[in-house]
């Protein structure tokens, strides 16, 4: 006697409606204020601060390792008296020369590598043996070819920004998908054209990337160059501020020297590179 299957009995439940209640939870606020960005750097560089002090009033001498007030007061009373403002402007003009300088050579130079055989030869070559070499090795060469001056100053700094921005660039331009590339064959674009329309649009996270790269090392390389090329022209910018003060023993002006440096580097981070990808590879959704 075969058994009939077990049909299990169907109930419908309606469920009460939802009214008057939110869609959307706020968040707490702590939790919102913890999600910004901003205000967690802000933090990290508070704790930064505070540990600095604790560790100068341990050392008790303010010749070795000065307090941040007394650091924030030679900051204030020299740009009040013009001195931190004009090394400043010092700086960045011939930061900027060397800069863009070295940024055009390497975008040309990864321009050329992505069109000819040659150019890709060339460009794996030179940065073979030039990327290693430290752009402080050069300051000797620097002096006899350009003497003192800017002109050795803008030099060390090309020799600094161009192989890392001509490498991430190359690098980026080396990533493009080759849909784009035959997208681009297909509506006649070559040479300049090509580079321009196609290549730099794709690989603008990469060509950012060694931007910022090469900022960081021209504004480090530019401070080390100025100990040397102040000293012995007389002028110069924060480096020179820096290696003037040490020698007359005002520490807390060395700290507001390296102070300044410190905040010029995070505005150019936080801001203006931060900006423009903003703008850009995050706009696009190229980048997260």
């Amino acid at each position: 006697m075969s058994r009939l299957p077990y049909i299990r009995p169907e109930f419908e439940h309606e469920l009460p409606p939802l009214r008057n209640l939110p869609v959307e939870t706020p968040l707490p606020l702590s939790q919102r204020l913890w999600n910004q960005t901003w205000l967690r750097k802000c933090l990290i560089v508070a704790l930064v601060l505070v540990l600095w002090e604790i560790a100068a009033r341990m050392q008790q001498n303010d010749l070795m390792l000065p307090g941040v007030l007394q650091t924030l007061q030679a900051f204030s009373e020299d740009m009040r008296n013009g001195e931190l403002p004009e090394k400043i402007i010092n700086s960045l003009s011939t930061l900027l020369k060397g800069y863009l300088a070295g940024s055009a050579l390497a975008l040309i130079a990864s321009a050329l590598a992505v069109t000819t055989q040659f150019g890709r030869d060339l460009l794996s070559t030179i940065t073979a043996m030039l990327n290693p070499l430290p752009a402080i090795a050069l300051l000797p060469l620097a002096l006899l070819w350009f003497g003192l001056g800017n002109a050795s100053l803008i030099f060390v700094l090309i020799h600094s920004v161009m192989w890392p921005v001509a490498l991430n660039t190359w690098s980026g331009f080396s990533s493009v998908p080759e849909t784009l590339r035959m997208a681009g064959r297909n509506y006649g674009l070559s040479g300049p054209r090509y580079v321009i329309l196609i290549l730099i649009p794709a690989s603008l996270p990469a060509i950012l990337s060694g931007l910022k790269i090469g900022w960081a090392f021209a504004w480090r390389t530019l401070i080390a160059a100025e100990l040397v090329f102040g000293a012995s022209s007389g002028e110069g910018g924060l480096g020179w501020y820096i290696f003037q003060n040490r020698n007359e023993l005002f520490t807390d002006r060395v700290f507001a020297g390296l102070l300044t440096v410190i905040v010029i580097g995070l505005l150019a981070e936080g801001v203006i590179f931060a900006s423009l990808e903003k703008i850009t590879v995050k706009r696009w959704g190229m980048q997260r």
